[in-house]
């Protein structure tokens, strides 16, 4: 998938390294980009050289050359890990099937060879996981149970998005994001700024009713956020998201309404096993075949998170994509 073309404006400004490869006739055949990240370090508890955006044709002298300038870059780090823009956290990684399926925004899509030509130069997979498509066509049911007696017994109450107060709506979805996720091998904290930038643009996409989260007694304790699927515009411009691109996109965000993307969704510590995400996707899917949703597509899902992989086959889930990062020591 196409990065904003802002985005990559930024990191060339930055701190990231960017890096083509060409061959004999001066085509470019490959490229990735290197970065580190002090917070990823401590999280791994060892040094680390990031590399993202990573792109080569079928030919082993290619690959060879990129992971070659890893390796010299790397020099003083413990270990090679990637592709990530610019943490897992955020975007990255490489599919290892459902290679004929299309890829979608926040996540990777890749030819079939890249998996062999990592592993062929000594990378292995950590993170395993999968992406998932639902099917929202079938018969009308309704695959979430939730007792609502617990709704004011437990005084809960679910909030949705708005296009007009998305900025101030950031910072609880940050903290309870940032609580949700803490525990996982790959998280580091998202800083606010950070956050700003990721969503840079989402508020006037936004389907209201699709991005949800629920109070317990006032204070915010799940969140679901999708949003309505415009990974084949960004395919056709290329990721290039100028002003112009964004008001043809404004004016035909209703073609983009029949799928959608389940970008992130989680329970604060102390409440979670407590059924509120369950609350939670009920709300989401019945939104979804009211708002004449066709498809779900999900962001990875690690393969041990039994979970969140049932919450999807409730929904007529399966998985889409298999899904990796790579790390390797530095030669």
């Amino acid at each position: 998938m196409p990065l904003d073309d802002a985005v990559v404006t930024r990191w060339w400004r930055g701190p990231v390294q960017l890096y083509v490869v060409r061959d004999a006739t001066g085509a470019v055949v490959g490229r990735t980009c290197l970065h580190t990240d002090a917070k990823f370090d401590a999280k791994l508890g060892r040094r680390n050289r990031l590399f993202g955006l990573t792109e080569f044709v079928d030919d082993d002298a290619v690959a060879a050359a990129l992971f070659g300038l890893m390796d010299e870059h790397g020099r003083n780090a413990d270990a090679l890990f990637g592709p990530v823009a610019l943490l897992p956290n955020q975007t990255g990684g490489v599919i290892t099937s459902g290679f004929g399926e299309r890829g979608f925004v926040d996540s990777a899509w890749n030819p079939e060879y890249y998996p062999a030509a990592y592993e062929r130069h000594g990378f292995t997979r950590r993170f395993e996981a999968d992406t998932w498509l639902c099917d929202l066509r079938g018969p009308e049911s309704e695959p979430f149970s939730f007792d609502d007696t617990r709704i004011a017994a437990e005084g809960l109450a679910v909030r949705y998005g708005s296009r007009r107060r998305f900025a101030e709506q950031l910072p609880i979805l940050r903290e309870m994001l940032n609580a949700s996720f803490a525990q996982l091998g790959y998280y580091t904290e998202i800083s606010a700024e950070e956050l700003a930038a990721q969503t840079d643009g989402l508020a006037y996409l936004l389907d209201e009713k699709l991005l949800l989260w629920l109070e317990k007694e006032g204070r915010p304790v799940a969140f679901i956020v999708t949003v309505p699927d415009v990974s084949e515009f960004l395919m056709r411009v290329r990721g290039r998201l100028g002003l112009l691109n964004q008001l043809r996109l404004l004016a035909t965000r209703g073609r983009y309404r029949r799928e959608a993307v389940l970008i992130i969704k989680g329970t604060v510590p102390g409440e979670q096993g407590k059924g509120y995400l369950s609350l939670l996707s009920r709300e989401l899917y019945r939104n979804l075949r009211a708002g004449g949703y066709q498809a779900l597509r999900s962001t990875y899902v690690e393969r041990d998170n039994q979970g969140s992989q049932a919450q999807y086959r409730r929904m007529n889930g399966r998985p889409l994509h298999g899904y990796t990062f790579y790390e390797r020591g530095p030669r």
